[in-house]
């Protein structure tokens, strides 16, 4: 977010105590950010706070004489990169579903082209009444990125939906409103996390102990480097990364599907997801019972998703991850070759390594050099891979402009 300016609308709602921590978890990501307030949001915090987080006078009054002298709503909606209402609460939704313009923010809303987004903040059943219903409906037609609510405990003292998001989710999801940019802008990637499950009867399966927190952490960092993502994810329990659009799939046959859908117009295809090598060859239709002292199951390969995708004529860039017990750079080696892989990235499991984990360590090996990652948390490692993608593309496209003879 380095650079970029974020409006960032304040409404009234107890949830309002939490936006000066926003503004800060903003601004250490490199954004600018002008608060604006509403009448009820300074019911709740002083503009002070504001502007002591923020570093910026606090806009808040539609006729402030020296400000609007120069068309001051104008030039505010103007200079957003993004808006963000945090919290928006029932009153602002509505009023910004109907397009009035009776105070600053909901002006600056209708006279900004930047993308909007909402973080509704509001009593459960106020969510959950069908006005403040048809009004977020209304606005994400409008294409109004609505951020939450969430789930829990409220200022009232009862238990619902209607919570603002955190901070700290809310600064990640504002990378997915600004415009493109980075190494990767403009380029597609496709990205498989997480384990499958193979069906071994209604109840049972057969999978693997990935946790999906390396994929995911890759999907985030192609996306701060300004790709644009798909994630197709085997069954996790992990929050999508802001930005990302996700395909949930269960199975390996699910993956090799939803992959192949979604090749076309891929630049970047990085299968991190431990697909299962085998699976029953036949799935039983009723929970078996257990009758006999010993069970055997006929197993079979499942379609290998990574090694159809290199093989295609019309390929992306190939990236894979060899999860090894023992001899590791060796295997990950010939998986590179045998794969006709691009890039791959390998790592020791087992014996509490890499899953569940959140940190790791890898060996990037690539048809031109190796590179070893050091142990760090999977995010840090993830933006050292897309980092080394980056520069292995930025090298071919630079052997290509020499010409045939030096590429």
């Amino acid at each position: 977010m380095q650079g970029k300016r974020i409006l960032l609308g304040v409404t009234g709602g107890i949830a309002a105590y939490k936006s000066p921590d926003l503004v800060r978890r903003l601004r250490d990501r490199g954004a600018e950010v002008q608060v604006v307030m509403t009448g009820g949001a300074r019911e709740f915090v002083t503009p002070t706070t504001f502007q002591a987080v923020s570093g910026r006078t606090v806009r808040s009054d539609l006729w402030d004489a020296a400000a609007e002298a120069a068309m001051g709503h104008i030039e505010l909606a103007r200079w957003a990169d993004a808006v963000l209402i945090a919290p928006a609460s029932a009153d602002f939704l509505a009023r910004l579903a109907t397009g009035q313009a009776s105070d600053l923010l909901s002006t600056l809303c209708l006279a900004t082209e930047a993308p909007i987004a909402v973080a509704p903040a509001m009593n459960h059943v106020m969510w959950a009444n069908a006005a403040t219903r048809t009004n977020v409906a209304t606005l994400a037609q409008r294409g109004v990125q609505v951020f939450g609510p969430a789930e829990g405990d409220q200022a009232c003292g009862e238990i619902g939906e209607g919570r603002m998001l955190e901070p700290v989710d809310l600064a990640e999801r504002v990378l997915a409103l600004l415009p493109a940019s980075g190494a990767l802008a403009g380029r597609r990637v496709l990205i498989t996390a997480g384990p499958t499950r193979e069906r071994i009867d209604p109840v049972r399966f057969v999978s693997n102990r990935s946790s999906g927190k390396m994929g995911f952490a890759v999907a985030q960092a192609a996306r701060e480097a300004g790709a644009t993502v798909v994630l197709v994810a085997g069954p996790v329990s992990l929050p999508t990364p802001a930005g990302v659009a996700r395909i949930d799939v269960e199975s390996a046959a699910d993956m090799l599907a939803a992959v192949l859908r979604e090749l076309p117009g891929t630049d970047i295809f990085i299968s991190t997801a431990a697909v299962a090598d085998y699976r029953p060859a036949r799935a039983a239709e009723q929970k078996i019972k257990k009758t006999a002292e010993s069970l055997e199951l006929a197993m079979e390969r499942t379609a290998d998703v990574l090694a159809t995708v290199a093989a295609r004529a019309d390929r992306p860039y190939a990236v894979g991850f060899a999860a090894e017990t023992e001899s590791v750079e060796q295997n990950a080696r010939t998986k590179l070759m045998k794969k006709n892989l691009d890039m791959i990235a390998a790592n020791e499991v087992g014996h509490d390594k890499a899953f569940d984990c959140d940190d790791n360590q890898l060996i990037v090996l690539s048809r031109n050099g190796r590179h070893e990652l050091p142990r760090a948390g999977k995010l840090t490692l993830a933006r050292g891979l897309i980092a080394l993608i980056e520069q292995d593309l930025a090298a071919r496209a630079a052997a290509r402009k020499r010409g045939p003879a030096l590429a």
